[in-house]
């Protein structure tokens, strides 16, 4: 029997000829990420198992994006922790207010993730760089601990769904909707411990910043990973970032899947997840009777220059409704910069939002743009859980910037298409 894309990744970087689903694997890894809130963790670990050195201090990365610029002085001694280690071992990818980002859509611009690497992080969302054909999945802090020494971590080898896409995407229709209606379909535990493979001729179609979207939210599904084939986009992408040999896997022509899903990107519309599961997926057009308080466009999975490029088409010459905040947060600084020099950032305080720092902030309820009971957030956020961004009785509802920003300016939840 064949073997799947990420089947073929961890083979090859356990030394292995083969591995079957369900297979225990010790494998070597690319890199090691951390941030400010799970790193601080890692480093009593890896302190209290004796260790003395990392394993490569150009295969580790630390990314304060969290609670940074710090919010509180439990923040700023954990960012300290991880600063004190990171010289002490004079780790290459150390990144702290003015030159981090959201560490999901930092490391791949920098060109720290390749096609056909083994990567791990302690952060759930680090399943993103599938969409550079990588295999990328979260793990806990204890075992990022373990790694920074030694450079390798053990697999459970998963199952693969094959997720096979047809047509293209119509306009104001992004990577977002499409993660959101697929959850929808499969539910939050459908691809429980197992890889989402795209795969099929509408993945042409999709951008690099798509891709990224919808492999970040893979774990919303449950899914270990999820994983894009290297084509053209790819290439592209990582032409100029990435100095480095690298590998291309496809996957066998009888690779073994656990199911199919047929998905016609042309038939997919802006959806918008209602409180509180990601899979809770409705049509926007659902929504114009749900008012909103709030509007929050960034994070790890919608705070690229393409997410920054879309709001500022729906804001331009617009704004927000008289109840409406709206926090706009660029993911990285030269995102941030792009931004001021395209004139972004003019529109988005014209529109009356206010323009952060990269953070992660307000996705997990940390700071930024906290709720308070009884108020409702369309967010670009990966997640709308019970409390995750303030009170228990407030709401969030999942949703691309194209909708973010035209429901920041009905007041409500809205479709582009109906400003």
């Amino acid at each position: 029997m064949g073997m799947t894309m990420t089947q073929k990744i961890l083979a090859r970087h356990a030394g292995l000829d083969t591995v079957r689903a369900g297979q225990l694997i010790q494998a070597k890894l690319d890199l090691v990420l951390g941030n400010d809130i799970t790193t601080p963790v890692a480093i009593n670990e890896f302190e209290a198992a004796g260790f003395d050195k990392v394993f490569d201090k150009s295969r580790i990365a630390m990314v304060m994006d969290h609670f940074t610029p710090n919010k509180d002085i439990k923040a700023a001694a954990q960012c300290k922790q991880c600063r004190q280690f990171a010289r002490k071992f004079d780790i290459d990818h150390y990144y702290d207010v003015g030159e981090m980002g959201v560490e999901h859509a930092l490391l791949p611009e920098k060109g720290l993730v390749a096609p056909g690497e083994a990567v791990i992080g302690a952060d759930s969302h680090t399943c993103t760089y599938g969409a550079l054909g990588a295999f990328s999945t979260g793990v806990g802090s204890t075992d990022m601990g373990a790694a920074m020494a030694t450079g390798q971590t053990w697999f459970k080898v998963p199952s693969a769904i094959r997720v096979e896409l047809t047509g293209t995407l119509r306009p104001w229709v992004s990577g977002k909707d499409v993660i959101l209606s697929l959850i929808g379909m499969i539910g939050v535990d459908g691809a429980l411990y197992q890889s989402l493979e795209f795969t099929g001729p509408g993945v042409a179609s999709l951008t690099m910043a798509d891709r990224l979207t919808i492999s970040n939210m893979a774990v919303e599904a449950g899914a270990k990973n999820g994983i894009f084939p290297v084509d053209d986009v790819t290439r592209a992408y990582v032409a100029g970032r990435v100095d480095r040999p690298w590998v291309a896997d496809e996957a066998d022509p009888d690779a073994e899947y656990t199911r199919t899903i047929h998905m016609d990107l042309s038939q997919i519309d802006c959806t918008v997840a209602y409180p509180h599961l990601p899979e809770n997926a409705h049509p926007a057009r659902e929504g114009a009777d749900i008012a909103i308080h709030q509007i929050v466009i960034g994070s790890c999975t919608n705070g690229r220059l393409e997410d920054m490029a879309a709001a500022a088409e729906i804001l331009r010459g617009r704004h927000l409704a008289r109840d409406v905040r709206g926090i706009v947060i660029p993911a990285t600084m030269a995102v941030y910069r792009e931004c001021m020099k395209r004139g972004y950032t003019d529109i988005f305080l014209d529109a009356g939002c206010i323009i952060s720092t990269p953070t992660c902030g307000p996705c997990l309820g940390g700071y930024m743009g906290i709720l308070a009971a009884g108020e409702r957030c369309v967010s670009t956020t990966n997640r709308n859980f019970v409390g995750r961004m303030g009170h228990v009785d407030s709401e969030i509802y999942l949703a691309s910037p194209a909708v973010a920003a035209a429901s920041g300016v009905a007041g409500h939840i809205c479709h582009p298409s109906d400003l």
